[in-house]
């Protein structure tokens, strides 16, 4: 299931920072959900930054935010409060949604292969349509390119 765009998007339940989230319970809205691999690290930092940082050009459009990654419910606590973030981050230490969205990837680092978070963004109209994907996301510009998206399926005819 690696091509979810014009989908349905996976439901899930699941706890965050901002208490449980239900992807179906968020109709009526849009819905960013990306996905990040692991909280305070450089790339993960500033793409939670730029997200933040655009957090009310986002919600003037009805989209909601929400951030994934496999680290603790306390970890993103901790992350959030360093960084300021509005948005809640959810916690998927059993890869239950990294699975449902197939962003589980062999990675290498230091010649040693493993099992990681690809960055991949999705978002989510209110039918709870995917209607953007974006994998193997580069930070620089990610979060503008995602809003810009956003706006312009708004104001599709």
């Amino acid at each position: 299931m690696s091509e979810l765009l014009m989908q349905k998007a996976p439901d899930f339940t699941a706890q965050s920072t901002q208490g449980t989230i239900t992807l179906s319970e968020l109709k009526n809205s849009y819905v960013v959900l990306y996905f990040y691999p692991k909280d305070n690290t450089s790339g993960c930092t500033m793409e939670g930054r730029d997200f933040s940082a655009l957090y009310s050009q986002f919600q003037a459009q009805g989209c909601q935010v929400i951030g994934v990654s496999r680290d603790s419910l306390k970890s993103h606590q901790n992350f959030c409060a360093k960084q300021g973030f509005p948005f809640p981050l959810v916690s998927d230490g059993d890869e239950t949604l990294c699975r449902l969205y197939d962003v589980m990837k062999l990675k290498k680092m230091y010649g040693r292969e493993y099992m990681g978070i690809e960055r991949s963004t999705f978002l989510i109209n209110p039918e709870g349509v995917v209607i953007g994907e974006w994998r193997k996301v580069k930070v620089p510009d990610h979060a503008k390119m995602v809003l810009q998206t956003l706006i312009d399926n708004i104001n599709q005819p």
